[in-house]
């Protein structure tokens, strides 16, 4: 036994090793606010560690929780690679509480092949992005919902759609106050200028004008919730306004609302996105309302739905594979 476990000790340390930039690579393409990217990771002899990086946190996210959702994003996004090299990784989360930027250690399991869900969910890691333009028109392909729905309950957390009527015009008035506020907020405002880049700009990190919606697709339409003012009369937005409304409107949830909530709720959603991005269908994301304390109190109760918001989502057809640039490896490692 103990010449087998040094044998697979060995296999494990030669993998990560040979494939570290593949793997910090994958996990970099997770989706983060405003494409911040406040991750970094050390590959060591056994293990791959995901740490936070504070310096990278927003201004409106005093608690951390949206920074951790976005790492516990690109755990997934690890986990996945680890999957394609046919290893069943294994998670341990927090596992240091006397060095809380150390968010997770991922290593090499039992060597297990990928599934056709996970084969196709990687193949859809280049093209997935946050999408904040017009959707195409065209119905989502059936059983795509409760798959998204199993997606976040095996990451630990929950979907739950939101049907036209009472609850979706509850959650479209919590959004557009938020917003409102948010968008009179000189912070928040410092904050989106920090993150949003011109067409020219070569940053690696931010929201780039061919991802930001134009001043008209700021303009509410049927069936879509209000977007945040990335563009502050800048006229840097390139997206068009003209097209199909979403498709469904979704809010993803956890029981709790303590760290590992938050990773999980990072990971429900990366797995998520990369399903449905694997059928061409993407999400708008809306973190600006839950930015807000008091609006995030007040969204289970107004849609009738229990839990913590982690993420407020609307899903819809897509043809565009435009996706936000990212940093290299060699940046992202400790």
């Amino acid at each position: 036994m103990a010449a087998h476990t040094k044998e697979n000790a060995g296999e494990h340390t030669q993998v990560l090793s040979g494939h570290a930039q593949y793997l910090i690579a994958t996990a970099a393409r997770a989706p983060s606010v405003h494409n911040t990217q406040p991750w970094r990771f050390l590959v060591a002899k056994d293990a791959v560690e995901l740490w936070c990086d504070p310096r990278r946190r927003t201004c409106p996210d005093a608690s951390g929780r949206e920074m951790l959702i976005s790492c516990g994003a690109a755990l997934f996004g690890l986990r996945l690679a680890m999957r394609s090299l046919g290893f069943q990784p294994v998670v341990e989360l927090l596992p240091d509480q006397a060095r809380p930027r150390l968010l997770a250690r991922a290593r090499p399991g039992r060597s297990v092949p990928m599934n056709a869900l996970e084969v196709r969910m990687l193949a859809a890691v280049p093209h997935r992005h946050t999408h904040r333009g017009a959707f195409e028109p065209g119905s989502l392909p059936r059983g795509l919902l409760p798959g998204l729905q199993n997606d976040a309950l095996v990451e630990g957390a929950e979907l739950a759609f939101i049907p036209p009527g009472l609850g979706f015009q509850r959650l479209a008035r919590l959004t557009a106050s938020a917003a409102r506020r948010g968008n009179l907020d000189p912070r928040a405002k410092a904050t989106i200028r920090r993150w949003t880049r011109a067409a020219v700009q070569p940053e690696r990190d931010g929201i780039p004008a061919t991802a930001l919606a134009a001043g008209q697709a700021l303009v509410p339409r049927q069936g879509r919730l209000p977007q945040r003012d990335f563009d502050l009369g800048r006229n840097l937005g390139r997206l068009s306004a003209e097209g199909a409304p979403p498709s469904v409107t979704a809010i993803l949830l956890t029981r709790g609302d303590r760290r590992t909530d938050w990773l999980h709720a990072g990971q429900a959603l990366h797995r998520m996105l990369l399903h449905a991005a694997s059928e061409w269908v993407f999400a708008s994301l809306y973190t600006q309302p839950l930015e807000d304390p008091v609006t995030r109190v007040l969204v289970p109760g107004q849609v009738g739905i229990p839990g913590y918001p982690q993420m407020i989502l609307q899903f819809g057809r897509a043809k565009t594979a435009a996706s936000t640039a990212r940093r290299s490896p060699d940046e992202l490692s400790s």
